[in-house]
C-alpha cells in the first residue's frame, strides 16, 4: 500500500509557527491535507508531528491516524529518514496495514496540487529499481552557464565545468531545482539507506510556480499574492 505522510514540527525560526499559521484564513498544514486526501493513489494518510494544534488540525480535516513524534526527532538538526521510519512503523503497528511506499509531502509548498503528488507517484511505479521520486523544477540559474563557486585558490569558477564552454543557457545540461512537494520512497530504501541522495532517483517535474518553499517571509508574502491573484 501506499502511505501519506506529512511530518512537520511545531518549531520553526524562519516563519514563527508557519505549519499553523493562517495563509489565506486557513492554517498551512490545511493545503496539504486537502491535496493528499483528494489523491487517487495514496491509500491512506498519516500525520506525525510534536505539536498538539498540529495535531488537532489533523483531525478536525478527518486524518485519523496521527503519530506523536518524538523529542529526538523534533529538533532543528533532526533528520527526516528516521522521522520516516518511526511515521511508518506507527503506523503499521497502529492499522496492521503493511506498507510498500511512502509518499512525503512537505506543508512548505501550499500550491502544489493532487496531480503533482500523483504524477510523482505513477514515475515511481514504472520501475521497481526507482528507490526515490522527487518533485523539482527547472531553475532561473544554471550550474554550467550562470553559477560560480569560489575555488581553493579564492578564484571564482563556474559550478559545473564542460570541456567547451557553454555560452548559451538553451545549450546547458537541464537541471532541477528540488521542491519537497513529494517525495515518493520504497520503504526498503528508508532501511537500505541514510539517506535519500544514496538511493536510486528519479525527478517529476512539476511548474516552478506551484513550487515555491515557503523558507522565509519574503516566500509567504509570494504565496498569499499569488493564491489572491489566482
Amino acid at each position: 500500500m501506499i502511505l501519506g505522510t506529512i511530518c512537520c514540527r511545531g518549531g520553526s525560526k524562519g516563519v514563527l509557527g508557519k505549519n499553523t499559521r493562517l495563509l489565506n484564513g486557513v492554517p498551512l498544514i490545511t493545503y496539504t491535507i486537502n491535496v493528499a486526501q483528494q489523491s487517487k493513489l495514496l491509500n491512506d494518510l498519516i500525520v506525525s508531528s510534536d505539536n498538539q494544534e498540529i495535531l488537532e488540525i489533523a483531525l478536525d480535516n478527518n486524518v485519523t491516524n496521527t503519530v506523536v513524534r518524538p523529542d529526538n526527532l523534533s529538533t532543528d538538526t533532526a533528520s527526516k529518514w528516521p522521522v520516516f521510519r518511526h511515521a511508518v512503523e506507527n503506523y503499521e503497528k497502529l492499522t496492521g496495514n503493511i506498507v510498500s511506499y511512502i509518499v512525503d509531502m512537505d506543508v512548505t509548498v501550499p500550491l502544489k496540487t493532487t496531480k503533482d503528488i500523483d504524477d510523482a507517484i505513477s514515475l515511481a511505479m514504472q520501475s521497481p529499481d526507482i528507490d526515490v521520486v522527487i518533485t523539482g523544477y527547472e531553475p532561473e540559474r544554471n550550474p554550467y552557464f550562470n553559477m560560480m563557486e569560489i575555488n581553493d585558490s579564492g578564484y571564482a569558477e563556474m559550478v559545473k565545468k564542460t570541456k567547451t564552454p557553454i555560452v548559451r543557457r538553451q545549450d546547458a545540461p537541464k537541471v532541477f531545482s528540488l521542491t519537497p512537494a513529494a517525495y515518493v520512497i520504497k520503504k526498503e530504501a528508508l532501511y537500505q539507506y541514510q539517506h535519500w541522495s544514496e538511493a536510486k532517483c528519479m525527478i517529476s517535474e512539476m511548474p516552478r510556480e506551484r513550487a515555491i518553499d515557503i523558507d522565509t517571509e519574503l516566500d509567504f508574502k509570494l504565496i498569499e499574492f499569488l493564491l489572491n491573484e489566482k
